[in-house]
């Protein structure tokens, strides 16, 4: 009999730790499903069906890319197996398509990425798109009711589809060489890919580009024997930190483990949080769109800086906040029409110019671009003045407080009670509370945030004010109104 776990199927993809929850047979049947759920929304036939498989670089990607191309051609439907390489290559094999000779000049209709992303390396899981747009919680949940549905179906398959086998990184990279052209030159970079999936592209474009390239772990390694592949961790920055300050590097750029999250390291060796890095993007974008008919639309989540908003909104743009998750972000993005977006993660997402997915190699591009032109008016410019906004301001680590998954809605609940009944909780006048994914808490000072985890047992906190002392202050307040709520 054939076990396949219920609780990988997440909000923004599958994922779990290989060999228990993720595993050969899972994939095979979330194959055979996800065809059936094209066939529901499409109303094509399996074999009028081409959709992409990219893998990351972890040891067990093979095995399951294999289980999974089984489980789609015995549907009838298609394959272009597009090798090792990053998630958005996967997402660009959708939204630009690939050689037509491949496919016999049928678009590709949806694209199959297995990566856990910057887990460990005993994860693996599964990213999936359709009509452009990476799947959503609502339907992920119906790909998950069609897996379920083919387990219990005992028909044999009959109809075997085609696997075809294509390179996209050489057309990506001329994508970028012609649209960027030689605008790196005078720029030094360091770019650490973290034996993940990055290094097969990012170094050479880079180069091609005109920059002077250091690398660190270009080489993909599922082991990921150097450091933990995920920016938003201070600890996997030491090497590239040391490595920028040591050669005089006018930036670094850091990857995850599926290249689909940028972070930057300063000329100081100092990192950015992913609100500093779209307040970066956004005044540029902003700045060349003046004198538009509307006010560019620029989104972001629920943990950022109040700092990110209000400035957007001060310079001209129209900022809105919403959940965190790069499926909600993006869903939003199309919802409202937005030019840009971008996630505290480093998940950053450019309409402008682009394709509206995230590409962290791509995001790469756009910073490499604003600073040589500021170094051709100034060449002594530093990335880090363009954070002057954030001057005079206090911004907190997330926060990581662990709570049961079943108990997080009730906790969540009661404190937002507390909150509405206890106006000065904290203190200082409340300016307004948000809710659209969990409770963001505004001050005239700051903020004070808590939202469920979309994917551990624990909720992430964030605190921001004009002192330290004030943001530790809420900091406080939180964590202790959270322990009593939970010692009943």
């Amino acid at each position: 009999m054939i076990n396949i776990s219920e609780t990988v199927f997440g909000k923004n993809d599958i994922r779990g730790i290989y060999g228990k929850d993720i595993t050969e047979d899972l994939f095979y049947y979330i194959g055979k499903g996800f065809v059936k759920y094209l066939m529901e929304y499409s109303k094509k036939k399996p074999s009028e069906m081409w959709l992409t498989v990219v893998q990351d670089a972890r040891n067990h990607s093979p095995a399951l890319v294999k289980a999974l191309i089984n489980g789609v051609v015995s549907t009838g439907a298609n394959i272009v197996d597009l090798g090792l390489a990053p998630t958005p290559i996967g997402y660009y094999s959708e939204a630009v398509g690939i050689d037509p000779r491949v496919t016999g000049g049928n678009d590709i209709i949806g694209a199959l990425i297995v990566t856990a992303s910057h887990n460990p390396p005993q994860y693996n899981g599964l990213k999936m798109t359709f009509d452009k747009q990476s799947l959503d919680e609502e339907q992920i949940k119906e790909v998950k009711a069609f897996t379920f549905k083919e387990l219990e179906n005992k028909e044999f398959p009959v109809n075997a589809g085609k696997v075809k086998t294509y390179d996209l990184i050489p057309d990506y990279t001329d994508v970028m060489k012609k649209t960027f052209g030689k605008i790196g030159g005078g720029v030094k970079i360091v770019v650490d890919s973290a034996n993940g999936t990055g290094g097969v592209v990012a170094p050479n474009l880079y180069r091609a580009l005109g920059c002077d390239v250091i690398e660190l772990y270009s080489n993909p390694n599922g082991n990921f024997p150097h450091h933990h592949p995920n920016p938003s961790d201070e600890k996997t920055l030491i090497d590239i930190k040391k490595t920028v300050l040591e050669t005089g590097a006018d930036f670094g750029i850091a990857f995850d483990g599926d290249a689909d999250r940028i972070g930057i390291i300063d000329s100081q060796g100092c990192s950015m949080t992913g609100d500093k890095l779209l307040l970066i993007y956004a005044q540029d974008v902003i700045e060349k769109m003046k004198g538009a008919n509307k006010k560019p639309i620029i989104v972001s989540e629920v943990k950022c800086s109040q700092v990110l908003y209000d400035k957007i909104n001060e310079i001209g743009g129209n900022a809105i906040m919403w959940k965190t998750g790069h499926g909600y972000i993006k869903s939003k993005m199309k919802e409202v029409g937005a030019v840009l977006a971008g996630e505290m993660s480093g998940h950053t997402f450019f309409k402008d110019r682009y394709h509206g997915f995230d590409d962290a190699t791509y995001a790469g591009c756009r910073m490499i671009e604003i600073v040589a032109n500021h170094k051709k008016n100034d060449p002594n410019f530093k990335i880090e003045q363009l954070l002057t906004p954030f001057d005079g301001i206090f911004s907190s680590p997330e926060v990581r407080f662990p709570c049961e998954n079943e108990l997080k809605k009730p906790t969540l609940h009661s404190f937002e009670k507390l909150v509405k009944e206890n106006p000065d909780l904290f203190g200082t006048k409340i300016r307004e509370i948000v809710t659209i994914d969990g409770l963001r808490i505004i001050f005239n000072d700051g903020f004070a945030i808590i939202r469920q985890s979309n994917t551990e047992p624990v909720f992430t906190l964030r605190f921001e004010a004009k002192s330290k002392g004030q943001a530790c202050h809420y900091e406080n307040v939180m964590l202790e109104s959270l322990k009593k709520i939970l010692e009943g």
